[in-house]
């Protein structure tokens, strides 16, 4: 399989790559990722997701050839507001004192970039999460475990935050911050198969 580089440092996108086996190497992009705030929050992902690819590919020397470059984008939204990364305990502990009992919206955007076509694709992941009533106590025991760091909306569905979940309209793997579903689809639509 041919390589892809991948313009995120998140652990858990690599991991899902390693699951697939897909090769790839991490260059960070240089993006400001300020939301204005005339943006619809629904359109935000996709507009970073591509920005993500856009900035990595003008990074690379210009006669390196480019195979594939992903890059994904996850934002929160409850009540039209995007719930971001917390950056600190209290941002954390307000965000899930908001998202306790109730249902907000994960979406996720998929960049992929083809050094062959000079193109980029794009495919969507929405999934609704509905936590259940959290006491004070539990937001605090779950703040001091530290997992709100780097992630949006201040928890990580893949570990001690499903603790808190009640249900899932959607995929898990698309709150996590790539879809595996959408990311095969996005894949073979470019002619990249990770069936060999």
């Amino acid at each position: 399989m041919e390589p892809v580089i991948l313009a995120s440092s998140s652990p858990r996108r690599q991991d899902i790559l390693k699951l697939l086996h897909i090769p790839y190497q991490v260059i960070m992009p240089n993006i400001d990722e300020t939301v204005s705030s005339s943006l619809p929050a629904e359109d935000v992902p996709e507009i970073f997701a591509r920005e993500k690819v856009a900035a990595v590919v003008r990074s690379l020397a210009a006669d390196r050839e480019i195979p594939w470059v992903l890059a994904a984008d996850t934002v929160i939204i409850f009540n039209n507001k995007i719930y971001g990364k917390p950056s600190d305990q209290e941002e954390a502990a307000a965000f899930l004192r908001e998202l306790s009992g109730k249902t907000h919206t994960v979406k996720t955007v998929i960049a992929l970039y083809s050094g062959k076509t000079k193109t980029t694709v794009v495919r969507e992941s929405v999934t609704e999460v509905t936590f259940k009533e959290m006491s004070e106590r539990e937001i605090e025991w779950y703040i001091e475990t530290g997992e709100w760091h780097g992630a949006a909306g201040g928890y990580r569905i893949q570990s001690l935050a499903s603790c808190f979940i009640k249900k899932i309209k959607g995929t898990t793997s698309g709150v996590e911050g790539l879809p595996i579903s959408e990311l095969y689809d996005i894949l073979a639509s470019q002619g990249y198969s990770i069936i060999e």
